[in-house]
This record gives C-alpha cells, sequence and structure tokens, in this order.
C-alpha cells in the first residue's frame, strides 16, 4: 500500500525509530463501574454500588502511550502531584516503557484525575481532581532543567 511517493510501511518503520519527548499535561483517568439498583434517601440521586475499577493514562501521557504503541522511544516531561494518584500513573507509564525521568513531583498540587462514573454502559458523572493554578517559577526552573536534560540526552557524543 502506498500514501503518494511514500510507502506506508516505510512510514510506520520510521516513526518506531524515533526518540521522542512528550511536553504537557499528563492525567490519571479513572474508571468507576457499578450497578444501580435504588435511589438515595438524602437526594435524589442514584446509588452506584462500584463493582470495577479502573486506572488508565490520559492527557499527554496518552499521547506518550499512543507513540510508544507505534514502536518510538518516549520520554515524558511534566509534572504530577505527590500523591497516591502520581504513584499509580508513574507506575501505568514505566508498565509501557514510557520513560519519566525528565518528570517532576510537586507536593503543592495534585495529580490531575478525571474520574468517571458509569452505570449501565452510561456514563452518570465525572469528578475532576486537579489545580487550576501555575506551577511555582522554582518548579518550573524544575521542569525546563528536565527538559534541557531531555535534550541533552540526544546530543551525539
Amino acid at each position: 500500500m502506498t500514501m503518494g511517493d511514500k510507502d506506508i510501511n516505510k512510514i510506520f518503520d520510521d516513526i518506531a525509530g524515533l526518540t521522542v519527548g512528550v511536553i504537557g499535561d499528563i492525567m490519571l483517568d479513572t474508571y468507576w463501574w457499578g450497578r444501580v439498583d435504588r435511589i438515595s434517601p438524602e437526594a435524589p440521586v442514584p446509588i452506584v454500588a462500584v463493582t470495577k475499577k479502573e486506572f488508565r493514562i490520559g492527557g499527554a501521557a496518552n499521547v506518550a502511550l499512543n507513540l510508544r504503541s507505534l514502536g518510538s522511544s518516549v520520554s515524558l516531561i511534566s509534572v504530577t502531584g505527590r500523591d497516591e494518584e502520581g504513584v499509580v500513573l508513574r507506575n501505568l507509564l514505566k508498565e509501557n516503557s514510557i520513560d519519566t525521568t525528565f518528570m517532576m513531583e510537586s507536593a503543592d498540587r495534585p495529580t490531575t484525575n478525571k474520574i468517571r462514573i458509569l452505570s449501565r454502559n452510561q456514563q452518570m458523572m465525572r469528578l475532576d481532581e486537579e489545580s487550576e493554578h501555575s506551577i511555582s517559577q522554582d518548579e518550573e526552573k524544575i521542569l525546563i532543567d528536565g527538559f534541557r536534560r531531555f535534550l541533552d540526552s540526544r546530543k551525539p557524543q
């Protein structure tokens, strides 16, 4: 199969040979599945009996995951909170062979987590835990240093 003068297989081979640094907001996508059998007596809302939880890589980290699935070597340059969600997200990244060397943790912000609550194949609610504030100047310097270290790691020796 061809696309113009480029062979599609060659394009995928070229992508597989790339080393990519992804910079951006990363997040944990959390899914809670359950069943609804009754309405709360305290308010007219369904009670979801959670039966399954799943954690997925989201945001810019999903871009990194997609590049990794195409065979690229990928490093993330981003920020997580110093919290349980950050640990879960970093573990997912490592399980998927995404380099976290150039990331930083912030004690002043939570790891962005988008929690979706689903029942009967419908999303009933989404809860967002995130900071709307910029990182501090000190954290910005650390993140820029991580970016520079990533670039330095790509220089020929």
